[in-house]
């Protein structure tokens, strides 16, 4: 079975569900399931995106795309930089 990917979006308004199910009575594991989604999949989800907004859910994910390319931006420098180093050593 294919797994399937939520955006910000989905993913909080699968938490709000969630939540609005355990304020009626039912345990997470129920409402998770209700929700069609696993009971790990809330905890970890809450742990990420608890108390977030769409527009800032959003914007984390945009961040955390930027911070990645620009790790492997500099990753790229620093080697460049080491090759450079290592070419411009005279051994006498």
């Amino acid at each position: 079975m294919a797994r399937q990917r939520f955006k910000a979006e989905q993913i909080i308004a699968k938490l709000r569900e969630v939540e609005v199910l355990t304020a009626k009575g039912l345990t997470i594991a129920d409402a998770a399931r209700q929700a069609g989604i696993t009971e790990q999949t809330v905890y970890r989800w809450r742990k990420e995106y608890g108390g977030l907004r769409v527009d800032q859910a959003r914007r984390l994910k945009d961040l955390e795309g930027e911070n990645g390319r620009l790790k492997k931006l500099v990753a790229d420098l620093a080697l460049d930089k080491m090759i450079l180093q290592e070419a411009n050593k005279v051994n006498f």
